[in-house]
């Protein structure tokens, strides 16, 4: 059965299918020794389960560079495919395996010091499924992007080792997320004006890390974040969440690094004191000579960058880059203005900016290359968003290559 029974609509209509196939003597004394079709329905034969790995989706060479519980889309993949990126090229960033959840027995659980009379896991406000699709839902277009993303330019470009996931580029995604505002519910759950910090937890295995067990990925938010714009996404551009990405319930945070928006959310901590775990003080701060031994603080906004829609080191039929295309995107909000280098930066020439642009979103942009040539190149993008800030030509160095920033000097080879 080729069916994704992660999905709750696909689930039941295969079960469906199911009893449609039935004979209707059969169906009839099903409904007989029962109270109703749905307890009918339940005493069909169970559902086979699909093979267990990683990932759930697959991934065909020509999309994605697997990266074992991680998979980097490959930026070739993406043109022509309008703003959003496509569910089956969307890039995955695991910390163990999808899990598989059903979403008729998931529940939220919203606890801690920070609600009024819900102090522990134990005594927490429970919401289902059905409970939040029927809240008022909100829907936001929002880049989610690897803190990690462009890693591996640290030591390829700049020539700085550094450790994890050797990303280039294709760690990012936008898309049109549906949920209800995480404000709604910590309101409904009793948050009270003494909270603090406010950390989600996800349903995925512990994370060991040297053989040390880290325990399952959370990671608080501030309080006034939380409240702001954060989202619990149940749909990922007009389809339920598929399970890679945090079917049945993710949290996403706009313009904040990726490790923010917990997958397979299951527990909120509320609390009214600051809250700590190792994703906010052994990872995803910056760490190296520039820093001190703790780190930098917890990182937060995405940073800037550019890219291009062609394969990374690869070949080109020039006929194909008379037009190249690429985005750029800020946590800091909109981008004002891309320029692009064809010659290894020697010149600049202004990119003109087209297509939809919220400001947690990417934008598109088109730069007409005239008269070009067979060869080996260095093609060059740089932002500027609207805060001013600008593409630097090096990214001052971090041992876990986070927030690369710099502008990439892509090469391609055109035939």
């Amino acid at each position: 059965m080729s069916d994704d029974l992660t999905d709750e609509a696909t689930y039941e209509r295969v079960r469906l299918r199911q009893w449609l196939q039935l004979s209707p003597l059969t169906r009839r004394r099903l409904l007989g020794a029962s109270a109703g079709a749905g307890l009918a329905m339940a005493a069909l034969p169970a559902l086979p389960a699909r093979a267990e790995g990683p990932l759930v989706k697959p991934l065909p060479p020509e999309l994605f560079i697997d990266h074992g519980t991680n998979a980097e889309m490959r930026w070739e993949a993406m043109r022509g495919q309008g703003h959003l990126t496509p569910a089956d090229r969307f890039f995955v960033r695991n910390h163990t395996a999808t899990p598989r959840i059903d979403p008729r027995t998931w529940r939220l659980k919203v606890w801690g010091s920070g609600l009024r009379g819900r102090p522990t896991l134990e005594n927490a406000v429970e919401f289902s499924y059905a409970d939040l699709k029927a809240m008022p839902s909100k829907t936001v277009t929002a880049v989610i992007e690897c803190t990690g993303n462009g890693r591996s330019l640290f030591t390829t470009q700049q020539g700085r080792p550094v450790s994890g996931t050797p990303w280039k580029l294709g760690a990012a995604g936008a898309a049109r997320w549906r949920g209800v505002p995480l404000a709604e519910v910590l309101r409904r759950a009793g948050i009270t004006p003494h909270a603090v910090d406010v950390m989600p937890r996800g349903l995925d295995a512990d994370y060991i890390d040297k053989g040390e067990n880290k325990g399952r990925v959370r990671r608080p938010l501030p309080v006034a974040k939380a409240l702001k714009d954060v989202l619990l996404a149940y749909e990922m551009n007009g389809r339920p969440l598929p399970p890679d990405h945090g079917f049945p319930v993710r949290v996403v945070v706009p313009s904040w690094v990726g490790i923010a928006s917990i997958k397979w959310v299951g527990d909120i901590e509320v609390s009214d004191q600051p809250l700590f775990s190792p994703w906010n003080t052994v990872y995803y701060r910056l760490f190296g000579d520039s820093y001190p031994p703790e780190g930098s603080a917890p990182l937060t906004r995405l940073s800037l960058k550019s890219v291009f829609e062609l394969p990374w080191d690869g070949q080109v039929p020039v006929r194909d880059a008379k037009v190249l295309h690429g985005r750029s995107w800020s946590g800091n909000g909109r981008i004002r203005k891309v320029e692009v280098s064809v010659d290894g930066g020697a010149t600049w020439h202004k990119a003109h900016l087209h297509g939809p642009h919220a400001p947690e979103s990417w934008v598109q942009w088109r730069y007409q290359w005239r008269n070009p040539r067979p060869g080996s190149y260095e093609l060059l993008a740089r932002a500027t968003d609207e805060t001013g800030a600008t593409q630097p030509a090096v990214t001052p160095h971090n041992t876990l290559g986070y927030l690369f920033d710099a502008v990439a000097r892509h090469p391609v080879t055109l035939v």
